[in-house]
C-alpha cells in the first residue's frame, strides 16, 4: 500500500463519485485505476466489457496484471483472466 498524491479537484471528484456509488474515496480511486489500466491493455473493449472482465477477474481470485498481460500475449500456463 502506498500514498498517491492527487489534486484537490480529483479528490473532490472521487468523493462525489464514491458517495453516489456507495464506495469509499479509496475504493472509487482503485476502481478508476483498474478501469483505466484495463482500457490501456484492451483498447478494443468498451466499458461494459471492461466491467465484465473485472467481474471475471474477481471470480478468479482478483485482478493480476502480470497474469492478464501474459494471457493477452497467449503465453501458456497463465490464468484465463483477461481473455475475451
Amino acid at each position: 500500500m502506498g500514498i498517491v498524491k492527487i489534486s484537490d479537484q480529483m479528490h473532490e471528484n472521487l468523493r462525489v463519485a464514491g458517495n453516489a456509488l456507495s464506495r469509499s474515496i479509496n475504493a472509487q480511486a482503485e476502481h478508476w485505476m483498474r478501469v483505466g489500466m484495463l482500457t490501456e491493455m484492451y483498447p478494443e473493449l468498451n466499458h461494459r466489457e471492461i466491467c465484465q472482465l473485472l467481474i471475471r477477474a474477481e471470480l478468479a481470485g482478483g485482478l493480476d496484471i502480470v497474469g492478464a498481460a501474459n494471457a493477452q500475449l497467449g503465453k501458456p500456463g497463465v490464468s484465463e483472466v483477461g481473455k475475451h
